[in-house]
């Protein structure tokens, strides 16, 4: 792509960065055939290729910005399957970024978006107030009706039985194995999944117990700041990170740490990407690339670990399992069969669903910003998964999880391996 940008505007860092993404783009179109906006519009501008020629616009000429541009970048699920299609190395994980972030500095959003947006990022990162909220989410649906559309949407994906809130996190704690401990890992407790379903953490502890692995959580690492950064809530991202960093790194120079493990992609995502994130922060921009360097999602952990030697036998198999590729993972983290070959480790039958690069509509907030578009994709990853015939499923991130569960009950991975390796039923 031909980009004309003057000298002056090519004196800001993020133009810099956004020239050379947009110069890699050949038009070939690729992207659009695997970007769930577009295969459910069929809208040129809510395809990557679209969005691009968008963002060069807004950029280059931000004069010049039609009313449409906000309507199809907010519409972006940034679920990168056009980076995994893209044959010219696109890397338009950032450009988004930018765009977005550069769109919000030209447009003042509707003081509802801004309201809805300053309610999420005070609410969801912070595990005890969100699980609060869902508490009181059973009120807040009486008057649902005559409540505004986005706090509809927002009360319709609340939990209908509020869950336990997990403890794991709220203070710093050590878990030791039983076995002389052979690793020592740093876990990430999260944010939001730590008010929605305990047990994913629970099983992760337990698992890695077993194979001798020593797990740390501090608890200033509350969140890992991707929710606040990718709806454009830089300060509340910004914070989050520094509290993560910092703990992290007193953990790190305290002693041996083998790996920061994360159970849930989308956070796993954002912490690998924590280099390119802080930039060159004199104060985070060391610990930030050696925490990307360690970060390693749950299932490249257990790959890395005898996994074998704690499978309780099953000579007949464990049944039939729907595998549901979170987009953070397989796109994100580019980790496509690996979570499959733990699954068929533990003794299951594992079916993957047609249509699996496409996402399930959940991708952090969007399915509270964007219900419309979020609700059409469930729908349709719903059809997928009933066509295998599993009687349930597996996914590697909470969003997803919460997204699809229902119908068809879903479960993380590490609870399916948990319970082959004599944990609790999935349920």
């Amino acid at each position: 792509m031909q980009t004309h940008f003057t000298e002056i505007q090519l004196l800001d860092p993020q133009v810099r960065e956004a020239d050379a993404i947009l110069r890699k783009c050949v038009h070939c179109g690729f992207c659009t055939a695997t970007c769930p906006t577009y295969v459910m519009t069929g809208d040129e501008r809510d395809s990557p290729r679209g969005r691009i020629w968008l963002m060069r616009e807004l950029l280059e000429s931000p004069d010049s910005v039609s009313s449409d541009t906000g309507i199809h970048l907010d519409r972006c699920l940034g679920c990168l399957a056009c980076t995994t299609t893209c044959p010219s190395g696109v890397d338009y994980h950032h450009l988004i970024e930018i765009g977005r972030d550069r769109l919000d500095r030209q447009v003042r959003r509707p003081w509802a978006d801004r309201l809805m947006r300053r309610m999420l990022v005070h609410v969801i990162p912070h595990a005890a107030r969100f699980h609060l909220m869902i508490r009181l989410g059973r009120i807040g649906s009486l008057f649902a009706p005559v409540m505004p559309e986005r706090i509809r949407a927002a009360l319709a994906k609340l939990p209908r039985k509020p869950p336990r809130f997990d403890r794991v996190g709220g203070r710093t704690m050590r878990f030791e194995p039983r076995v002389k401990a052979i690793r020592h890992v740093i876990l990430l407790a999260g944010c939001a999944q730590r008010a929605l379903d305990p047990a994913i953490n629970a099983s992760t502890i337990r698992v890695l117990n077993k194979l001798g692995v020593r797990v740390t959580v501090r608890a200033e690492a509350f969140c890992c700041g991707a929710l606040a950064h990718h709806i454009g809530e830089a300060d509340a991202a910004r914070s989050a990170i520094r509290s993560t960093l910092l703990a992290w790194r007193d953990e790190i120079r305290s002693g041996a740490v083998d790996a920061i493990v994360v159970n849930a992609s989308g956070c796993g995502t954002m912490v690998k990407d924590y280099e390119h994130v802080i930039g060159d922060d004199p104060e985070l921009k060391d610990i930030a690339a050696q925490v990307a360097g360690l970060t390693r999602d749950i299932a490249e952990l257990l790959d890395e670990l005898p996994l074998n030697t704690i499978i309780d036998p099953a000579p007949e198999g464990r049944g039939v399992v729907a595998y549901h590729s979170a987009c953070s993972l397989q796109h994100g983290q580019k980790i496509h069969d690996l979570p499959v070959s733990l699954l068929r480790q533990a003794g299951f039958e594992v079916r993957q669903p047609l249509e699996p690069h496409l996402c399930c509509g959940s991708a952090g907030v969007y399915n509270i910003l964007q219900p419309d578009m979020a609700d059409g994709l469930r729908r349709r990853k719903l059809d997928n998964i009933r066509d295998t015939g599993a009687p349930i499923v597996a996914a590697g991130n909470i969003g997803c999880i919460q997204q699809l569960d229902g119908e068809i009950p879903v479960r993380h991975t590490i609870q399916l391996i948990d319970y082959a390796s004599g944990g609790p039923p999935p349920g």
